[in-house]
């Protein structure tokens, strides 16, 4: 048995034992692990319950954390020992040798998150002066993991960001990573940027529980006007957050001061010029190459977390760059999906239908856009796609989840595709610069995507007239 499952198996044991919940590695009960810290002892504010959290975390010999956070002492109010066993396997972070993640959990939203930066992000956020508080935050969330896989001997490409897959998604315990494991990884980004967003904003939201705090980012139920309506401080729009707060320069040169940093704390000499240089070459490579995979392109939820079933058969692998892009709707599902849950299932059912009905490999879409904030995996960038009959192999199809014959989808969903898609595609060599961009009624005689839709993205860059 490995160490994840046993610790596991001994949090179900104890808190089975004493009546409380039996907790997953799922965002909603590491919340509510976090209130049970809290109502231990109520007068407790969110700064004390992080600085326990950092301790149970393991943290607390890291001499480059306490270089900005200090030091914490392990007093704290009587706790079910099954309840600190759990938070600690929550909050301490890892990449085993056989892929897994740990230290991860999955939000309501589809998307997975590493605890430490989050946590470190927020008590950041306490420090009094701004550029203290500035430097901290971007140091102990994301800087020194980028400085450790830039410095490392990775190719270029694969030192940022392999995403995963859940043993499931009711109750997820195991989570694995689908490629070579790099640091940082996506559930490790999102953590730093959600440390990044919540740590700037925490000033504004001192009096608030630190359970309630993760509650409102994390838990937030849109209503029928999807993202459109959204509050700015949700983790759905983590992206778009981050991208305001870090301009690609700022990373950079923090990057650099994390590296400075901890040869400064390990005691070491002067890193010789020749080395520097090709450090400063590697780091400017390496911001560039997260600034293309987590600023410019948009989120997007993997073919194992929507529950995507195999493909059948062998994909025939594009020839990239292509040339196209091809905007579809649904019609059916005919509403949009405003749930990562929601949205899942019109995928599953959207992926039946072709493979059962039609006798297709898989879903016939490259990509498909939701209305609650992301961009749901289909045929992805490398394989073709049954999309738009004779043009299958020139262009990607992405699909809007629901009707446009008569209204539009989101301002937000449009957006994800029209500017980060796009951008996403043509930085990573995807698509042309000089892509044309195409209604699928311009090429196959349907109605698709819709007569209102159509109207909308003639106006949208890169839209090429159909010549007659």
């Amino acid at each position: 048995m490995d160490k994840l499952t046993l610790g596991l198996v001994v949090v179900w044991a104890c808190t089975h034992c004493t009546g409380a919940a039996s907790f997953s590695l799922h965002m909603d009960d590491f919340i509510e692990a976090v209130k049970q810290v809290e109502d231990a002892d109520p007068k407790s504010v969110p700064q004390s319950v992080l600085k326990r959290l950092r301790w149970w975390a393991g943290l607390n010999h890291d001499a480059f954390i306490q270089h900005f956070l200090g030091d914490v002492s392990p007093t704290a109010p009587d706790l079910d020992p099954g309840l600190v066993d759990y938070i600690r396997t929550a909050v301490q972070y890892r990449v085993t040798d056989d892929a897994r993640e740990e230290g991860v959990v999955l939000t309501s939203d589809g998307s997975t998150v590493a605890l430490r930066p989050l946590l470190l992000g927020l008590e950041a956020g306490f420090l009094p002066r701004y550029s203290e508080r500035q430097r901290a935050l971007y140091q102990l969330t994301l800087a020194r993991e980028l400085s450790l896989s830039l410095r490392s001997s990775s190719p270029p490409g694969q030192r940022v960001g392999p995403d995963g897959c859940w043993d499931s998604l009711s109750s997820p315990l195991v989570f694995t990573l689908s490629d070579t494991p790099s640091l940082p990884t996506a559930s490790y980004v999102n953590g730093a940027m959600d440390g990044v967003v919540l740590g700037m904003a925490m000033k504004s939201r001192r009096s608030l529980k630190l359970s309630s705090l993760l509650t409102q980012y994390y838990c937030h139920q849109l209503d029928n006007n999807g993202m459109d309506a959204a509050p700015r401080l949700i983790g759905r729009r983590r992206r778009d957050n981050f991208r305001e707060l870090v301009l690609p320069p700022l990373l950079y040169r923090q990057v650099m001061k994390s590296v400075d940093l901890q040869r400064s704390l390990r005691r070491e000499a002067e890193t010789e010029v020749k080395e520097k240089k090709r450090l400063m070459a590697a780091v400017k490579a390496g911001v560039k190459d997260f600034v293309h995979l987590f600023m410019d392109c948009p989120p997007m939820i993997p073919r194992c977390i929507w529950g995507a079933a195999p493909y059948r058969g062998t994909p025939t692998n594009l020839t990239l760059p292509l040339t196209f892009m091809f905007i579809h709707h649904t019609a059916i599902p005919s509403q949009p999906c405003l749930t990562f849950q929601q949205c899942s299932a019109d995928m599953r059912s959207m992926q039946r239908f072709h493979q059962e009905d039609r006798g297709w490999d898989d879903i016939g879409y490259s990509f498909v856009a939701g209305s609650d904030g992301y961009v749901y995996v289909g045929r992805s960038w490398h394989w073709q796609g049954a999309h738009t009959l004779g043009h299958n192999t020139v262009g990607y199809g992405v699909s809007f989840i629901g009707d446009y014959s008569n209204s539009l989808p989101s301002q937000h969903s449009m957006g994800l595709v029209r500017e980060r898609l796009a951008s996403c595609a043509v930085g990573g060599g995807r698509l042309i610069p000089s892509f044309i961009l195409k209604g699928h009624r311009q090429v196959v005689n349907t109605s698709c995507p819709g007569d209102t839709f159509y109207h909308e993205i003639k106006s949208w860059q890169h839209f090429g007239e159909t010549k007659k």
